[in-house]
């Protein structure tokens, strides 16, 4: 019986069959080196992990040459997003050689606008590119291109002492073992009293910007909080300055600008709130005349130096919180300090004695629970911001609950 004779046919190459695939990744096998065997093996691993492996350089090559991309669903090889930074990267420190140049009054107009916007607070917000929380609203005023927090802000400045305080630095408080326990920072915008214990704050708080008389350092870790001057800060630049006199003109019988409210609210918080029954405004009023007046005098200045009329010395004086206050009782309109009693003071009250009381809240820094006002009908407002102003004074259950008595009203109008 003759045997049969079998033809060896070797298969195409690109042989889709089962068979011929594994006979070519045996052959590959048997001739790849190890190193590239472990190459493969990782290769592999990685789709099994759900990453891209990376195209060779002949698929590279090619795609060149076709246009394609050489992934196979002709994506990026970064499809979790564009190269970057990883996050939270510590901030480059910014000296100043590099630091954007900006005058103080660019920072305090760039505050201001977030003042008048009533921006509400948010960490996750944004307005114009900024993030609308404390750190943000610092980072927006020194114009810095980025939004920073507490624990960086401080590579954009120099560290200063109290007395070398002006508009336009910063006071910051960064808790490193828990920034969420308390971190904040807020701008200087000048001293309110001779005795440098309350000042101007500009800050982005809840439940929105805020400008008001704060105690220095701030309500509370008070003793914690670090004075800084941005690197980048320019003086001068042609534009006026925070603390720059805006001139004669500026002041008298048909004047009518911003600087004429700033001198009242600068006298106010001096000791001048008796001699405006209502304002101070923009409108140059004798009560303007009367207010400065008084301080002048309250220098020692007689005469041509006290005709109530602000100069470059009354200005200085004012703006840097130096010099004397204007003395209790010492002119004006009578002052109306004693205590009208505690029944003017409770829901359904509606007197002038609620009106007096809310302004002077605001004036003393304590009018953060106002949504307009104040005003004469006693409210919810009320009681809160005299519970604050008691509050601040160490005081406790019964004796801060937000009612005034005699020690609260000789206290809030002292």
């Amino acid at each position: 019986m003759s045997l049969i004779a079998f033809t060896e046919i070797q298969p195409d190459t690109n042989c889709p069959c089962p068979g011929c695939r594994t006979e070519r990744r045996s052959a590959a096998a048997r001739h790849t080196p190890r190193r590239r065997v472990r190459a493969m093996a990782v290769a592999t691993v990685a789709g099994a992990c759900g990453l891209a492996a990376l195209p060779g350089p002949a698929a590279t090559a090619q795609a060149a040459e076709t246009g394609r991309s050489p992934f196979p669903d002709g994506t990026a090889s970064t499809p979790q997003g564009p190269a970057g930074p990883l996050a939270r990267t510590p901030a480059k420190r910014l000296d100043a050689p590099e630091a954007a140049s900006v005058t103080r009054a660019e920072i305090m107009r760039r505050a201001q606008q977030w003042v008048d916007a009533k921006v509400p607070y948010s960490m996750s917000a944004y307005r114009n590119g900024y993030r609308t929380d404390c750190s943000g609203f610092v980072s927006m005023a020194w114009g810095l291109g980025s939004n920073q927090w507490t624990g960086s802000l401080d590579q954009f400045a120099q560290r200063i002492s109290k007395s070398e305080l002006l508009p336009g630095d910063m006071l910051l408080f960064h808790n490193p073992s828990n920034p969420g326990a308390g971190s904040h920072v807020v701008l200087f915008g000048g001293w309110t009293d001779s005795s440098r214990t309350r000042y101007t704050a500009y800050e982005q708080t809840r439940p929105h910007t805020l400008k008001r008389s704060t105690p220095y350092a701030y309500w509370n870790n008070s003793s914690r909080y670090v004075a800084y001057r941005y690197t980048g800060l320019r003086e001068g630049g042609g534009e006026e300055t925070p603390g720059a006199f805006p001139g004669a003109r500026a002041f008298g019988t048909g004047a009518n600008n911003a600087h004429v409210t700033r001198l009242g609210e600068m006298l106010v918080a001096r000791g001048a709130t008796r001699f405006y029954t209502s304002g101070p405004g923009p409108v140059w009023s004798s009560a303007d005349r009367a207010a400065t007046k008084a301080f002048q005098e309250a220098q020692g200045w007689r005469g041509a130096e006290a005709d109530g009329m602000p100069g470059p010395a009354t200005w200085t004086l004012l703006t840097s919180g130096t010099g004397r206050d204007i003395a209790t009782g010492s002119g004006g309109p009578p002052t109306g300090s004693a205590f009208p009693g505690r029944q003017h003071f409770r829901p359904g009250q509606s007197n002038d004695h609620v009106a007096k009381l809310g302004r002077r809240l605001v004036e003393r820094g304590y009018g953060q629970h106002y949504s307009d006002g104040p005003g004469p009908r006693w409210s919810e407002s009320d009681r809160r911001n005299v519970e604050a102003f008691q509050r601040a004074q160490g005081w406790r259950g019964a004796q801060a609950d937000g009612y005034p008595g005699p020690e609260t009203w000789r206290r809030l109008f002292a």
